[in-house]
C-alpha cells in the first residue's frame, strides 16, 4: 500500500514558534518535485508532542490540502493516552490523510498486554489503515515481535515503521509479518540493509534534506539491487548521522535553515542546534551533494 521513501517531515516554524504555512507549503513542493513517495505529516520530526490537538489536526488537513493526491499522506497519531490516540486518529481521517503512523505510547510504559489492547482499540474505533511504530529508545517500551504477529491479524494495521536499529529484529518480524502488513525502516542508517531484507520502505529524517537520494536508494534497495543502493546511499551516510548529533528535529531543521527552505523556529523544550555541531551537519550535506544557502548547485 505504501512504499519507498516517505519523509518524516518537519513542520517549520517562524521564530515565536508559530507553524509557518507559506514554508510548509514550499516544501511540499520540494519534495514532489524531488520523487519523495509518501510524506508524514505531525510525527516526531514534526514536533508532534510540542503542537496542541488543534494545531496537530490543522497541520494533518493542510498537508493533505497541499499534496492534493500526489503522493499518500500518512498522520502521526499516537499518543500515550488509548482515547487521545483515538481522537488524533479520527482528526486524521476527516482530514483526508491516507493512513496513520501510531507511536508506541510512552511515558506510561505499557506491558506488551496494554500495547495489543491499545492498537486493538484504536484500530476499531477508526476504519483507516494504520502502521506501528516502535521506536524504544525515545519511548521507553519496545514492542516486541510476538505483539507484533497478534496486531498483524488485525485488517487495517498495515503496516509497522521499525525504529530499533536492529536488523535482526527487523528480519524477524519480516519473516513472521511479511505476508500480512509491511515493515518499514525508521533508522536511516540501518534502513537500506532492512529494505534489502523484504522491507517495503523507510520513514526517514534524511529524507527531509535529500529527497531525490533517498527515493532512488529505496527504489534500488526494495528490488534487491544492492550495487545500486550502496553506490546511492554511501554519499548519505555521514548524513545520517550527523542529524542525529543532537535530538531529532534538532539537527534537521538546521540542515533545511541552512539550505535556505525553512526559518530555524523550534518550539522548547527543543533549541536550536548547538553551534558546536553546525560544521558537521554543514560538512555532511555538502558530502551529499546538497547545495546550502546562496550556493548555486543541483541537489
Amino acid at each position: 500500500m505504501f512504499h519507498g521513501s516517505m519523509v518524516a517531515l518537519v513542520t517549520p516554524m517562524t521564530m515565536d514558534g508559530s507553524i509557518d504555512d507559506e514554508a510548509l507549503a514550499r516544501l511540499i513542493e520540494f519534495h514532489i518535485s524531488e520523487g519523495t513517495d509518501a510524506i508524514v505529516a505531525v510525527g516526531t520530526t514534526g514536533e508532534s508532542a510540542t503542537l496542541d490537538m488543534d494545531e496537530h489536526c490543522e497541520v494533518i488537513a493542510r498537508v493533505v490540502k497541499l499534496v492534493a493526491g500526489r503522493i499518500p499522506v500518512i498522520a502521526g497519531t499516537g499518543a500515550n493516552s488509548t482515547s487521545e490516540a483515538i481522537e488524533l486518529t479520527r482528526c486524521a481521517l476527516n482530514g483526508g490523510a491516507d493512513a496513520s503512523l501510531l507511536v508506541t505510547p510512552y511515558y506510561n510504559k505499557p506491558t506488551q498486554e496494554g500495547l495489543y489492547r491499545h492498537y486493538r482499540a484504536v484500530a476499531e474505533a477508526v476504519p483507516m489503515p494504520q502502521i506501528l511504530y516502535n521506536v524504544p529508545g525515545r519511548t521507553a517500551v519496545d514492542m516486541l515481535p510476538d505483539t507484533v504477529v497478534r496486531l498483524a491479524d488485525i485488517s487495517n494495521i498495515v503496516g509497522i515503521k521499525e525504529a530499533t536499529g536492529s536488523l535482526d529484529r527487523a528480519r524477524e518480524i519480516i519473516h513472521r509479518c511479511g505476508d500480512r502488513m509491511s515493515v518499514y525502516g525508521g533508522d536511516d542508517a540501518t534502513a537500506m540493509g532492512l529494505m534489502l531484507a523484504g522491507g517495503r520502505g523507510v520513514i526517514s529524517v534524511t529524507a527531509n534534506v535529500a529527497p531525490r537520494a533517498m527515493h532512488e536508494m529505496s527504489m534500488a534497495a526494495c528490488r534487491g539491487d544492492e550495487v545500486t543502493a550502496a553506490a546511492v546511499n554511501a554519499p548519505l551516510e555521514a548524513l545520517h548521522r550527523a542529524l542525529f548529533l543532537e535530538s531529532n528535529p534538532i539537527p534537521v531543521k538546521w540542515a533545511l535553515f541552512a539550505m535556505g527552505l525553512i526559518q530555524e523556529g523550534i518550539r522548547l523544550p527543543l533549541t536550536a542546534l548547538s553551534e558546536q555541531y553546525h560544521e558537521a551537519v554543514r560538512a555532511a550535506l555538502k558530502q551529499a551533494g546538497i547545495p546550502l544557502a546562496g550556493e548555486i548547485a543541483h541537489v
